[in-house]
């Protein structure tokens, strides 16, 4: 059994819980895990509110003509920068999440991380209470800046790309489990 699935949100955070609801009544049809359609739908959010977040407007040039109080480049509304798409496919037993925006797109620092090839964490003797931001990862104290790391924790295998000149790509996968007599179940 295979399906997918695919939406076009605006930019604006209503359109995160949206998004979230919507996959996890997929996953409640299908007959998913609970604690499986959890994990993806938390991961869902993270990468949703990035692309609310970063997703990236258009800048034009500051208006050097009489602008008066309008000094510095400026974002233009609408068009696909306004937007940003989620995309799910179950297929066997696997689900797949792509969410798609129009930002400027992460630092090349983010690369593929899978389950065999978890996050590299120093020996127990060398950690900090606080991760150092010089190292990529927020303070403990930071309002924001956990939730790539947290689709990396929720997810199977991930993956931050860039389309250049159109914005940043993260897919997640997870492999499924299935309640006892799950309609959609992979014999």
């Amino acid at each position: 059994m295979s399906m997918w699935w695919s939406l076009h949100l605006r930019r604006e955070a209503a359109s995160v819980p949206l998004a979230r609801r919507f996959l996890l009544g997929t996953m409640e049809t299908a007959g998913v895990d609970p604690d499986i359609s959890y994990d993806l739908s938390v991961a869902l959010s993270e990468a949703c509110a990035n692309a609310v977040e970063h997703g990236g407007d258009r800048w034009d040039a500051p208006d050097t003509e009489g602008a008066g109080d309008m000094s510095g480049p400026r974002p233009v509304q609408g068009g696909p920068s306004g937007q940003y798409r989620v995309t799910a496919y179950l297929d066997g037993e696997k689900c797949r999440i792509e969410v798609a925006d129009s930002g400027p797109g992460f630092p090349a620092r983010r690369t593929l991380r899978t389950a065999a090839q978890p996050a590299v964490e120093p020996p127990a003797a060398a950690q900090s209470p606080a991760p150092c931001p010089s190292a990529g990862q927020p303070p403990v104290t930071a309002e924001s800046g956990r939730g790539l790391g947290l689709i990396e924790e929720l997810a199977d295998h991930v993956h931050f790309a860039n389309r250049p000149g159109r914005g940043a790509v993260v897919s997640f996968d997870k492999v499924l489990k299935w309640r006892k007599g799950a309609l959609l179940m992979v014999s």
